[in-house]
């Protein structure tokens, strides 16, 4: 994302850079909603202490209630395993670094559950006995709260041991002098079962766990945009109050520098000097005037600005590259360009199509406004690839990208590498203002052109996008942006020079 360009950018664009700076923003090609998560050891110790009460319960009731001829020692032995590799566990939960969640830890202690459920039921039946279906759960566990990859492995271990007590397992134990022989097709149907549910159930596990670390994310990134607003807010508050209390002493200035006027003779040095503090005082006061005041209080900087001037406001910040900027106007012959009012959401929402087009265009990229009776329409238009057919359907929804690593990034890598070569190019690398530096796209996140869509239907535009004016490969992109008049429109004015 490129530096701020204006002030009326605000915090919303500062946020935008600072998401690109975050080491926790996804890159282009990685996971975007796997960030090394896990669970706290207290929590997997919490869950195998259940599970061992559970499976104790459940081995003593069938062997000395239903009288099963359970291996009762073997089984024993087995839960006894969990018991002491759970001490072992519990012995680590005052360590500062216990209750934090971890990926890897996490990985390990639900593989060993899965070996350890494995391992009873081969004693106990193996796929015959009916809680084999718990095997689903380290699974699903593992899909809501690991990174892919570690989810994965746990299914594929999953998988194998099922295959394994497909093969081999001790008998279902049964009652007395009675032996339950079921039928093999129950046994295929029973395997196909437990492998059907831990697919599903750890891929819906999975799903849903990232569709809400997408939104705490797109939450996230809200919260950093309000924040920054709010300090802007506060930095203008503190203005107004500064310019308030400095009112009274430059009043008190004032006074004095007339009172020296009218007692010094006219034309001496001491006739100057106080007529010279009397006018900066004055220049003074207009300033605080202007502090104190909203900018949408009456300064024409803020208020409002051509139509012209606006596109090539945002224009500018990305020019430089090896593109063709072209910038124009159109109204009815014989109208004047409208002036247009001069808002924060309208420069950056139209700041990030632009960025958008120039990281995909091949050599041109167009911005126009045309201008009718009753509306005022800005195109972005690029000759680009274009957008691609499963993406345009969903453009305008979070995390829905193709952006490349953006032109942006090979113009700071070019500029880095040719200042560096220089003689002394280093250290002057290092004192080089942060202006002069082209800021490197953020790469592909998929959040820009959804605020940018917010933003700017906030402002009451319409957003929509299609095909460029090419043909075949690059056949380009079109972003279009639609106003009524009256929700853009400031006052007709003179007609502005489009040079």
């Amino acid at each position: 994302m490129k530096e701020p360009f204006a002030a009326g950018v605000g915090g919303v664009y500062k946020a935008q850079v600072s998401l690109a700076q975050d080491p926790f923003t996804p890159q282009q090609g990685a996971d975007p909603v796997r960030r090394g998560r896990g669970l706290s050891l207290r929590t997997l110790v919490l869950l195998r202490w259940l599970a061992i009460a559970g499976q104790s319960a459940t081995i003593l009731f069938a062997h000395y209630v239903l009288e099963f001829p359970l291996p009762l020692g073997l089984c024993l032995a087995v839960i006894g395993a969990s018991v002491a590799f759970n001490l072992t566990a519990g012995l680590r939960l005052r360590l500062p670094e216990a209750g934090l969640p971890d990926g890897p830890r996490t990985a390990m202690h639900l593989g060993f559950d899965i070996l350890q459920l494995a391992t009873l039921l081969a004693l106990t039946g193996g796929l015959d006995n009916p809680f084999c279906i718990l095997l689903i759960a380290p699974v699903t566990i593992a899909a809501a709260s690991l990174p892919g990859r570690q989810a994965a492995a746990l299914g594929v271990l999953v998988l194998l041991v099922t295959a394994v007590l497909f093969t081999w397992s001790l008998d279902l134990p049964w009652r007395q002098g009675e032996h339950l022989r079921l039928p093999g097709l129950y046994h295929v149907g029973m395997g196909l079962a437990l492998v059907t549910g831990v697919v599903f159930t750890a891929g819906y596990a999975w799903r849903v766990a990232a569709d809400a670390e997408k939104l705490e994310l797109a939450l996230a990134t809200t919260q950093d945009v309000l924040q920054r607003e709010q300090r802007l807010a506060a930095l203008g508050g503190l203005a107004a109050a500064a310019a308030h209390e400095l009112g009274t002493p430059l009043a008190t200035i004032q006074i004095v520098a007339k009172e020296l006027l009218r007692a010094s003779p006219a034309g001496t040095g001491a006739a100057e000097d106080a007529a010279l503090i009397l006018q900066q005082a004055e220049r003074c006061r207009e300033i605080l005037t202007r502090l104190s005041q909203q900018p949408e209080d009456g300064d024409a900087l803020y208020a409002d600005v051509g139509l012209n001037a606006l596109l090539e406001e945002v224009v500018e910040p990305h020019r430089g590259f090896d593109l063709d900027f072209q910038v124009a106007v159109r109204a009815p012959e014989g109208h004047a360009h409208p002036r247009v009012k001069r808002l924060p959401e309208v420069i950056h929402g139209l700041s990030t199509i632009v960025e958008n087009a120039a990281d995909f265009a091949t050599s041109t990229v167009r911005v126009a406004a045309i201008v009718d009776a009753g509306w005022i329409t800005i195109e972005v238009v690029d000759d680009g690839p274009g957008f691609a057919s499963d993406i345009l359907p969903r453009l305008g929804e979070p995390y829905v990208t193709s952006r490349p690593q953006g032109k942006a990034r090979l113009a700071l890598a070019a500029q880095l590498a040719a200042a560096a070569a220089r003689p002394g190019g280093r250290k002057a690398l290092k004192t080089m203002p942060p202006a002069e530096l082209v800021a490197p796209s953020q790469g592909g996140m998929g959040l820009g052109f959804f605020i940018a869509r917010t933003l700017l239907e906030r402002t009451g535009g319409e957003v929509s996008a299609g095909a460029g004016d090419g043909k075949g490969r690059q056949k380009g992109a079109r972003v279009a942006v639609r106003w009524p008049r009256q929700a853009l429109e400031v006052s007709q004015g003179e007609p502005e020079s489009l040079t």
